[in-house]
């Protein structure tokens, strides 16, 4: 078995994977740190981060992902910008552009991000993992495709013991117990 190189060796090219996963971004997160906040589903920054792409500088371009998620992410201008000119963009501007959901105070980032993911496994886990697979799936595939996805998706979701103990939860007035099955 020949040796894993390190492009092997780090997530980037996962496989599909259904659970959310929250980036907390502090000071600057360039490169390869930018990339693995770029694998996340939502990212939180801190006001004094700064993101950037700086592989250029060194004659290089980034190789975890970075050229294909930024363009993703947020205008095809802006993410050729930074990616050619390898300049930083503040915590500000990324969420102005849709890079980062929420910019929030450096000491409050930790908190922040766990509130967000306290909020989330609040809610039924089959049912967080669906939407996540019908949003990043429904995305290659037309809208008619999409919604075919999402109607096979609630339907397995339907027969699920979570899907009967929130509507119970909720006609009782007590708070669901979801058990992922």
């Amino acid at each position: 078995m020949p040796e894993a190189t390190l492009l092997q060796l780090v997530p980037m090219r996962k496989p599909p994977v259904f659970k959310p996963f929250i980036a907390a971004i502090n000071g600057v997160a360039t490169g390869g740190g930018l990339e693995l906040a770029l694998i996340c589903d939502i990212r939180i920054a801190s006001d004094n981060a700064r993101l950037g792409l700086r592989e250029v500088v060194q004659s290089l371009i980034p190789g975890w992902g970075g050229t294909q998620r930024l363009p993703r992410l947020v205008p095809f201008g802006l993410a050729l910008e930074v990616l050619i000119t390898g300049d930083f963009i503040s915590a500000e501007e990324a969420y102005r552009v849709g890079l980062v959901n929420k910019v929030v105070p450096q000491g409050e980032l930790m908190a922040a991000a766990e509130a967000l993911a306290d909020r989330i496994n609040e809610n039924g886990p089959l049912a967080v993992r669906a939407a996540k697979e019908a949003a990043y799936r429904g995305m290659q595939m037309s809208l008619e495709e999409g919604l075919e996805l999402e109607s096979t998706l609630i339907m397995n979701l339907m027969m699920s013991e979570d899907a009967m103990e929130g509507p119970t939860a909720f006609m009782m007035k007590r708070k669901p117990e979801y058990k992922g099955r």
